[in-house]
């Protein structure tokens, strides 16, 4: 019964909010349980406490502990469960405490999760989604900063999607849960509570689409999750100095929206890419190769990478010098312009 006086209207829920990123994670799960009683959570700590990063606070007490699920610290059998899950009909979603912890559940997630689907000739969906909380600027040890996405976006049979900003979040959480293939959530752990406005009635852009986030004529600069921060402060900064730069935030790591990512780079006649993993072999390199393969004509400059370097998780103190910051951007974007 709503609380309101005779002849009064109840008031309206709003349709826009400002909220932390992990708050409209929160929100988009509440969304999807409310919405799908075949949706389940699984994962350590996350029901009694909420998580590490309280993403799933509350829920427990809302939905109970058979749809919001603590686990042992076993994320192979996590996964294994998940994927018994999906089997039986029901769309569940584990969370991954930390990136680095992963990595004991990647066979299951490789070698049985993404072929699931191809093995049964499409007959059986396997609708998991597999949330991971990534990346670095946390002050985190080894194992709670790495960013492990190329690993899996390389993985035929797997989705994979980063976003980074709580709108996004809110909304492609419950694309990702609605998805009849298995997806990998990358969730910006640094990004987890600055605020950000979320519509509540309208998601903005599909799940699997990059976007054009600030326009400009002179530079491209691409990025997906925490990166996409980065690139927006690097354009202010840039802008004072006369120089235009258009920031596309990648959003889906796989599939590549590569529409907007092409038009742009057609537009500007450079792309810089920022990513927080390592430069070898990882989702830049990808990228990079694509854009001139099917946009080289319209290349004034080679595409440029800007990345963590090629080499472990350095300790906390050292994660400044590791991580892409607006300065080596902008240093990129000056040799781009220098061609």
């Amino acid at each position: 019964m709503t609380n309101t006086l005779p002849g009064t209207a109840a008031t309206a829920a709003p349709t826009t909010e400002t909220l932390p990123l992990g708050r409209a994670l929160n929100a988009g799960l509440r969304k999807a349980m409310s919405d799908d009683p075949r949706v389940v959570l699984l994962g350590e700590d996350i029901a009694t406490l909420g998580g590490v990063f309280r993403v799933t606070e509350g829920l427990k007490t809302e939905f109970g502990a058979k749809r919001v699920i603590d686990t042992p610290l076993a994320e192979s059998g996590i996964i294994g469960a998940c994927i018994g899950l999906a089997m039986r009909g029901f769309r569940p979603v584990a969370e991954i405490q930390f990136d680095g912890f992963i990595f004991p559940g990647f066979d299951q997630i490789t070698s049985q999760l993404a072929k699931l689907t191809a093995r049964h000739e499409g007959t059986m969906p396997f609708p998991v989604v597999i949330r991971v909380p990534y990346g670095g600027h946390i002050g985190a040890v080894e194992h709670h900063q790495e960013s492990p996405e190329a690993y899996f976006a390389h993985t035929a049979g797997l989705r994979s999607v980063s976003p980074s900003t709580p709108h996004d979040a809110y909304w492609m959480i419950q694309e990702a849960i609605q998805s009849n293939d298995p997806i990998m959530f990358f969730e910006p752990k640094s990004r987890y509570w600055p605020k950000g406005p979320v519509d509540f009635t309208a998601p903005g852009a599909p799940l699997h689409a990059s976007r054009v986030v600030r326009t400009g004529t002179e530079v491209t600069v691409l990025g997906h999750g925490a990166m996409v921060s980065v690139l927006l402060q690097a354009a202010e900064i840039a802008a004072e100095e006369g120089i235009s730069i258009e920031v596309v935030d990648l959003r889906s790591l796989s599939p590549v929206d590569y529409g907007p990512i092409l038009e742009s780079v057609r537009k500007t006649g450079r792309l810089v890419i920022a990513q927080e993993a390592p430069q070898n072999a990882s989702i830049a390199s990808e990228i990079a190769s694509t854009v001139a393969e099917k946009a080289f004509y319209s290349l004034e400059a080679p595409v440029l990478r800007v990345s963590g370097f090629d080499t472990p998780f350095p300790p906390a103190k050292l994660e400044s010098v590791y991580l892409p910051d607006a300065d080596r951007v902008l240093e990129a974007v000056d040799r781009a312009l220098a061609y």
